[in-house]
């Protein structure tokens, strides 16, 4: 990659480094203070459960855990009468393809924070920054921003080049390109450093890993080879393996060599080999390596109480406020994971895997290993509810409610090195906690029966509400800084074979003025610098390049028309006024020319004379 582009690509990532020292974990609203008096506190630790417990927050913070009689309460306390339930941490879960209108339904269910799976792009810290500071209803999103891995996939699978630093699925080059953009993370406020697959030299994730723990972040890895398998993972410093990934592999009685996609997980652990099993579990837990098995997603249809999980997730899918504005399509695919089930003798033959799997994990907690909750929360699922499907899978594989409960609050915390702050209940940390109605040491079913959330030191009303939204409007995988990359590479190269001259504004007119053609060419968007600016910010300058611009050309940021200052036909500086800037958001911008348009590229084929849309994130200011 040319100095030039790396330049240009970190723009996003420096911009988010200046927002990201200015953010602090202080609530922008006061609150009254609050007491929980007379539960029975199981505070995460792992310790015997305090009956008649007091829990005192001031603002957003603990102030004092005691007994009932032991403690003076602040004056105007808000009392919180929990006498014969049971008061706990706010839930982890620990693994998610985050999307905005998953967050009241988490918090519903007692999901205060969550861990990110590297999908998110730019808009990842400015949500999570806004859900700490109160300024939007969601969870605390801890966030890699993006992940690596060696062939993009998914949404990013055709892959142009034109993506910005922080786009997820970025594919390193080398040694020196993987620290580049390890880098850009760190400073763009990443929590963590995900690799999506173990397909890269063992060098890689060494160096990945060493300059991720200089800064204090650790690193997960999905381990399904074929060169890096969970004991090379542990060996070189992996803190995670998300999905349990390559374990089944591993185990397998004569050994399995091959990608993630070879063969069913569920086949690889029906050969299981328990010595090969122990072995591993060993050096997993000698080198404090954490599993998040997610059998929701892995294993659908053989958990034993899977009807009753299916029932349950289309109940929460007819609450006419949720429908209000959960996307009919992601409510579809949630309701589609339910009826994914094997049959015959394939279910015959896996369920034994399925035993297997539950028997490992139960082995590796027993070896004193930190095993996370999480049902991978993504479009297929039901969000918040499947962190409690999750819990009751985890319990059937053998697990004690008390390490169900440690690996939903306080092993997730260490696990992203913020135990300081989140995953138990004591003074000095952050208020996040849940009021539940019945024993869940008894139950872990019993988590689901929730009576009082709070987050943050707000007590929330425990109920979906039709105006739910996000400003920052992201959606898994799909919020990228410029829409439509592919079809822009396409373009291009339709342009330069229709030999659009400078004076059309074609490809070729690049630094050459801007051109005032009779018929106006398909303008396109290629990079937008910068991404992500403060709300409230003076007169701003952001400068989009592309192609195709005109004399006649207008830009609009959010549906209006805003000046700009043409460089050539592929590169317009763009001014937005402080009136443009004083909301906070995630907001088009797009260029269009006018009538009539060049009919030798059948330009209604490849638009409307609209260009394809950047994206400008409008931050909170935090003071």
């Amino acid at each position: 990659m040319k100095k030039s582009s790396r330049a240009a690509l970190s723009a996003c990532a420096v911009v988010l480094l200046g927002i990201f020292a200015r953010v602090g974990l202080a609530q922008t609203q006061v609150s009254p203070p609050l007491v929980i008096e007379g539960g029975t506190l199981i505070d995460g630790n792992g310790a015997a459960p305090v009956r008649d417990s007091v829990v005192v927050i001031q603002g957003n913070k603990i102030t004092a855990v005691s007994r009932k009689g032991q403690v003076t309460y602040p004056p105007n306390a808000k009392i919180i009468n929990a006498g014969g339930k049971f008061v706990l941490p706010g839930l982890f879960d620990s693994q998610v393809s985050n999307s905005w209108y998953f967050g009241e339904a988490q918090l519903l269910h007692g999901v205060t924070s969550t861990i990110d799976v590297g999908t998110g792009g730019e808009p990842s810290v400015p949500y999570r920054d806004a859900a700490m500071h109160g300024k939007i209803i969601a969870p605390r999103g801890f966030t890699g921003i993006s992940r690596f891995q060696t062939v993009p996939t998914g949404e990013w699978a055709a892959w142009t080049g034109l993506e910005s630093i922080l786009t997820p699925s970025y594919p390193p080059k080398s040694i020196e390109h993987l620290k580049e953009l390890v880098k850009a993370r760190l400073d763009g406020g990443a929590d963590f450093i995900l690799f999506q697959d173990g397909s890269l030299p063992l060098e890689y994730y060494k160096a990945a890993i060493e300059q991720a723990n200089k800064a204090g972040k650790p690193v997960f890895t999905r381990a399904y080879g074929p060169i890096l398998y969970p004991k090379d993972a542990a060996l070189v410093g992996s803190a995670a393996l998300p999905h349990s990934s390559g374990i089944g592999a591993a185990i397998a009685r004569n050994g399995f060599t091959g990608g993630r996609d070879d063969r069913n997980e569920l086949d690889r652990y029906v050969e299981m080999d328990d010595a090969k099993a122990k072995e591993l579990i060993q050096v997993l837990v000698d080198h404090k390596v954490a599993l998040v098995p997610t059998f929701v997603i892995n294993f659908p249809g053989y958990p034993k109480d899977w009807a009753q999980f299916a029932e349950e997730g289309r109940k929460m899918f007819t609450d006419p406020n949720l429908l209000t504005y959960y996307p009919a399509s992601s409510v579809q695919s949630a309701l589609a994971s339910y009826v994914r089930i094997d049959q015959g003798a394939v279910r015959e033959r896996r369920m034994k895997g399925y035993q297997n799997a539950m028997r490992f994990h139960k082995m590796f907690v027993e070896a004193g290993g930190h095993l996370l909750i999480s049902g991978n929360t993504n479009d297929g699922k039901s969000p918040g509810l499947n962190q409690h499907h999750e819990m009751q899978i985890m319990a059937e594989a053998g697990l004690t409610p008390m390490q169900i409960i440690q690996g939903s609050t306080k092993w997730p915390a260490e696990l992203i090195r913020k135990l300081d702050i989140l995953g138990t209940v004591e003074a000095g940390k952050l208020a996040d906690v849940i009021v539940v109605d019945e024993d869940p040491l008894q139950s872990v079913k019993n988590l689901e029966k929730i009576s009082t959330v709070i987050f943050n030191g707000n007590v929330l009303e425990l109920a979906f509400h039709p105006w739910y939204s996000s400003p920052f409007s992201n959606v898994g995988s799909t919020s990228p800084t410029v829409d439509g990359l592919p079809w822009v590479v396409a373009l291009k190269n339709v342009s330069r074979r229709a030999g659009q001259d400078e004076e059309g504004g074609g490809a070729r007119a690049a630094g050459r003025g801007l051109p005032n053609p009779v018929n106006s060419p398909q303008p396109a968007i290629e990079t937008i610098e910068p991404c992500i600016v403060t709300q409230g910010s003076p007169m701003q300058t952001v400068i989009i390049k592309g192609f195709n611009f005109t004399r006649k050309s207008a830009a609009f940021f959010n549906g209006v028309a805003v000046p700009y200052r043409a460089v050539s036909a592929t590169e317009l500086q763009i001014t937005l006024d402080e009136n443009l800037l004083r909301t906070a958001g995630r907001f088009d911008l797009v260029v269009k020319n006018p009538e009539p348009l060049d009919a030798t590229l059948r330009n209604r084929l490849w638009g409307n004379g609209t260009s394809n849309a950047a994206h400008l994130i409008v931050n909170y200011r935090y003071e």
